[in-house]
């Protein structure tokens, strides 16, 4: 059954109280709303259980604020948007049959979504089939901008290339030349893998190590005697989710932690605060973070994000929440601006398109030439216990890196990635 994240009367009620809402991502004009307009339906496949769950539950919690924000100021050509949204278990082959009931069943006009790289090529395939619009919230792999690109499928998270190339040199500069990998084996892991083995032949370093896991691993005791055998000078960490919580506490026990500097491509903040405080610690990607002018500036809409978002959750937003909210705000601006559902009208308007970001400092933009999103990564030290007055508060030392230093040439992009539209 599909959970329905906007109800019709919660709509209602929101677009009379219209003149208080958030107003980041608001188009200049909405129409007036006929009681009987149909639903705007918007599709959402994501992991909400198994190892990527807290991170999936992020994801659909900034969505959800995107959909409210919109739908309180009278949704979008006077339409309210509905999210429905399905439950994908990060499973290829069940994200593409949710994404098949979404739009077949669920009459969805658009697909957002996903955590693993796995399920975000195979979402990216069925919405290309079903000639919808799909957004990959989370999945980094770097085929999805390469050659496995779609003329409907945007990407709003880092690729794997990002990642690697935003923190590959940290680690050369502070920790040593000898690094190893503890990495997933799937699409994104083996990006990371080679992201990070490019990084090390510019930096003159070396591989030492690299051991790929199954996702969903518990025991990591093999993998981390292998670590203590090679004595590296860092060990990298490349799994996320219940898999990275799993290895940081083992890698604890084992004393590892005090002996080995430690660091990786993105920190979720969902698995750091499932930590103990001894196990926190390292220098990590950040993709966004909720607190500090680092990140945020002094951007009121920002400020309005986190505080509205803690006060419904009791946490703070993580960049997953920001992929959420960020996706579907995006989206629901090109049809706003388009005045249409229509795929084809909607891609076009998201390609090449720039925007000033309403939950980070600065500009963005939608790269044309594959469809990923253009726009700034941190690396930052884990700070354990927070600050006084937030326990959350547990990055410090940001230093930024701009998303043209880090991302493949549209030189390169060209010799892999062709789209081609419908006729």
């Amino acid at each position: 059954m599909f959970e329905r994240l906007m109800r019709r009367e919660t709509f209602i009620k929101s677009a009379a109280a219209g003149a208080g809402a958030l107003t980041f991502g608001a188009p200049a004009f909405i129409p007036a709303r006929s009681e009987a307009a149909d639903r705007i339906v918007l599709g959402m496949t994501n992991p909400l259980t198994g190892t990527y769950a807290s991170l999936g539950q992020g994801q659909m919690r900034g969505a959800q604020m995107a959909v409210a924000a919109w739908n309180k100021r009278g949704g979008v050509m006077g339409r309210e948007v509905d999210l429905l949204s399905e439950d994908d278990a990060a499973d290829p082959g069940v994200a593409v049959e949710k994404a098949r009931k979404l739009v077949n069943q669920g009459k969805a006009v658009a697909l957002v979504g996903t955590v693993s790289s796995a399920t975000t090529l195979s979402v990216s395939s069925a919405a290309n089939a079903l000639g919808k619009v799909f957004i990959d919230m989370g999945g980094s792999a770097d085929s999805m901008s390469g050659k496995d690109c779609k003329w409907g499928s945007f990407r709003t998270c880092k690729t794997a290339y990002q990642l690697t190339h935003a923190t590959g040199f940290v680690f050369q500069k502070n920790f040593g030349k000898r690094w190893y990998m503890i990495t997933p084996d799937y699409a994104f892991g083996h990006g990371l893998a080679a992201g990070y083995t490019a990084v090390a032949e510019q930096a003159g370093a070396t591989i030492v190590g690299n051991d790929f896991t199954p996702l969903g691993t518990t025991e990591f005791s093999s993998y981390l005697l292998k670590v203590q055998a090679a004595k590296p000078d860092v060990l990298i960490v490349n799994v996320s989710g219940n898999d990275f919580v799993s290895c940081m506490k083992q890698a604890q026990a084992y004393n590892i932690l005090k002996n080995t500097p430690v660091g990786g491509p993105l920190m979720e903040l969902e698995g750091l605060w499932a930590l103990p405080e001894s196990a926190r610690m390292g220098y990590w990607g950040v993709e966004w973070y909720f607190s500090g002018d680092a990140v945020l500036g002094k951007k009121q809409s920002a400020i309005d994000f986190v505080r509205q978002y803690r006060k419904a959750h009791g946490t703070p937003p993580t960049a997953r929440s920001c992929f959420g909210y960020i996706t579907v705000d995006r989206l629901l601006t090109a049809m706003s601006e388009t005045k249409s559902t229509d795929a084809v009208k909607v891609a076009r308007a998201l390609e090449g398109s720039e925007f000033d970001s309403p939950l980070w400092s600065g500009k963005a933009y939608i790269r044309k030439d594959d469809h990923q999103m253009m726009w700034p990564m941190w690396v930052a030290k884990v700070r354990p216990s927070g600050v006084p007055g937030d326990k959350y508060d547990t990055f410090e030392d940001f230093a930024r890196v701009d998303a043209e230093r880090i991302t493949v040439p549209v030189s390169e992009v060209r010799k892999t990635c062709t789209m081609s539209y419908p006729s």
